[in-house]
């Protein structure tokens, strides 16, 4: 999970053990909390997989928002893409730890690198999920305003902006000795610390506001879009519509489930650091465990259309029709009945 708690114990183990919370957040570091976090991270690369697979892209003219979906299905791939090796990287975080806890790696040197890079991969792949998610809603915000999308901006913001925050966010935990516990009397652990919870919760906070504004004042225009477009507004438009408006409510609601559990947890260890309640935080901290690499399973469900056909193998009248491919298909039917 991308947490900056767990984040933390990658550091070198603390010196003194009188801290009530931090033996309590040690459960990072069990083997139940880890078990757990490889159950649903296997899971979740499934889900991953499964969004990837190769589709049946086409344009229906009788749903004219089918072109919409398409434009997006570029983005839930790179969406796809970032839950894949978010949950990879939490994999393979919970099989090292699992093989510290029964003594398999007992450096400790070595343990703390690989946590560390596990660390990085994580946060800077699952911040990558949260801006694929807000790009989805602006670009679908934008296709059905009938305006352009702005891929090289995309990609821009998509891969940077997670870079500078992580490296920031866990440099400054982690630098020079990978010590946050263990702090010299100059050393403020407010400073130290801080810098990654912002780096962490800054971008999830702002998806959780902004795209519930952008998907309402997308909803308000499904039912334009596809009036205008098939020149009515029958019961039939109005199932479309609600579709529509279904699934971007799923989408929000995904990730609300996906990552309140994070805020709520954050607000907790800080607000009462000195007397944790023990059980509330646990049961937050397994929600975790479950629901972070629950993404991308949860995705692959509310992104997709429900006519989506995956294709392993295409035969040949799949990949070039019946119909002589430099002819329009009415043309054609057009000669056949002359003849």
């Amino acid at each position: 999970m991308a947490d900056p708690s767990i984040q933390a114990f990658c550091c070198r183990s603390p010196e003194s053990t009188k801290i009530i919370s931090l033996n309590l957040m040690s459960e990072f570091n069990s083997v139940s909390y880890n078990t757990v976090c490889l159950i649903s991270s296997i899971i979740g690369i499934f889900g991953a997989i499964f969004q990837m697979l190769p589709r049946e892209d086409r344009v229906q003219p009788h749903r004219p928002y089918s072109s919409v979906a398409l434009r997006g299905r570029k983005i839930i791939l790179w969406l796809a893409f970032g839950d894949l090796m978010a949950t990879l990287g939490v994999l393979l975080r919970s099989v090292l730890k699992i093989l510290v806890a029964y003594e398999y790696l007992q450096e400790e040197d070595t343990n703390i690198v690989l946590c560390v890079i596990l660390a990085v991969i994580i946060q800077y792949f699952y911040t990558v999920t949260w801006m694929w998610t807000l790009i989805y809603a602006i670009d679908m915000w934008l296709a059905l305003q009938d305006k352009k999308g702005y891929p090289v901006l995309y990609h821009s913001l998509v891969w940077i902006i997670p870079a500078c925050l992580t490296s920031v966010g866990l440099f400054i935990l982690y630098a020079p000795n990978v010590d946050c516990h263990n702090l010299l009397p100059n050393e403020s652990a407010f400073l130290r610390i801080l810098p990654n919870y912002f780096a962490t919760y800054l971008p999830i906070l702002t998806v959780m506001t902004v795209n519930p504004i952008l998907y309402l004042l997308s909803a308000r225009s499904v039912h334009i879009v596809v009036a205008r477009s098939l020149c009515q507004y029958t019961q039939k438009e109005r199932k479309i519509v609600d579709s529509i408006r279904l699934k971007f409510g799923l989408i929000n609601l995904v990730f609300y489930v996906c990552w309140l559990p994070n805020i709520i947890g954050g607000i907790i260890v800080w607000v009462y650091w000195d007397n944790l309640p023990r059980t509330f935080i646990l049961v937050l901290w397994y929600l975790m465990a479950t629901t972070n690499p629950l993404q991308a399973l949860f995705n692959s469900l509310v992104y997709r259309r429900s006519r989506d056909k995956v294709m392993l193998f295409r035969n040949h009248q799949q990949a070039f029709g019946e119909t002589t491919p430099l002819l329009p298909a009415s043309k054609q039917s057009g000669k056949t009945t002359s003849d």
